[in-house]
């Protein structure tokens, strides 16, 4: 089974995330579409970074500069889609990528529920995803949290086919967007019986991404594009 290759940031792993160079990057490595940061900020632009810290630390790009690229090549032969960080500015949003004419191609996710029943009522053609669960910081980097989280993560799997069943009728998104310890074959399950595809977030790790295809996930997410090399013919 064929998955859609999906560029975390562009290629964060081979180039500095949410750039140019790592957008291009993940092109030359063949992936389907970039997912890529989309932050709003105090004046109501939207910048293409993950948070402010992220901002700062570099010459971030603005949205406009971002979707200017995917006009012309070689960011014109894949999909993207705004990975919204926070809730605010979605017309804004839906707007640019209006201009841009790049609705047939982009896709915006975001954790925030409200988020999506806005851009669906602003922009009904724009394809939207949800992404579970509801996270601001890297919450399993300390060690020593890591075995609550761990008890979180095996609750929320056992709970995340019906929460699914039960949300996704409501929100008229296409796709889910799932962190990865979370996808069993039975979210699939529900999740196709929807018309929704199942989008694996972030996988840097081959095996991994056999064991995610063979639950039957329709995308795969990674820092390191270099890797879906190994996939292909792998079993």
């Amino acid at each position: 089974m064929s998955v859609k290759r999906i560029g975390h940031k562009g290629a964060g792993a081979v180039a500095p995330a949410n750039t140019l160079d790592s957008f291009r990057a993940a092109v030359e490595l063949g992936v389907d579409m970039i997912e890529l940061d989309v932050l709003r900020i105090r004046d109501g632009e939207f910048l293409i970074a993950h948070d402010l810290g992220d901002a700062g630390g570099r010459d971030a790009l603005s949205l406009a500069e971002g979707l200017d690229a995917f006009t012309r090549p070689p960011l014109d032969r894949v999909d993207l889609d705004c990975d919204l960080k926070l809730p605010g500015g979605e017309d804004r949003l839906a707007g640019a990528l209006r201009d841009s004419d790049l609705l047939d191609r982009a896709m915006v996710s975001t954790m925030e529920i409200s988020s999506l029943r806005r851009l669906r009522e602003i922009e009904p053609a724009l394809r939207l995803g949800w992404t579970y669960p509801k996270v601001t910081r890297d919450w399993d980097g300390k060690r020593w949290a890591r075995p609550a989280v761990a008890v979180a993560l095996m609750l929320m799997r056992r709970r995340l086919p019906g929460l699914a069943a039960d949300t996704i009728p409501g929100l008229g998104v296409q796709a889910l967007w799932v962190y990865w310890p979370l996808v069993t074959r039975s979210l699939v399950e529900t999740a196709r019986a929807a018309g929704v595809e199942v989008f694996a977030w972030t996988v840097d790790d081959p095996g991994r991404m056999r064991a995610l295809r063979a639950l039957g996930v329709d995308g795969i997410c990674t820092n390191d594009p270099r890797l879906f090399a190994e996939l292909v013919g792998a079993k």
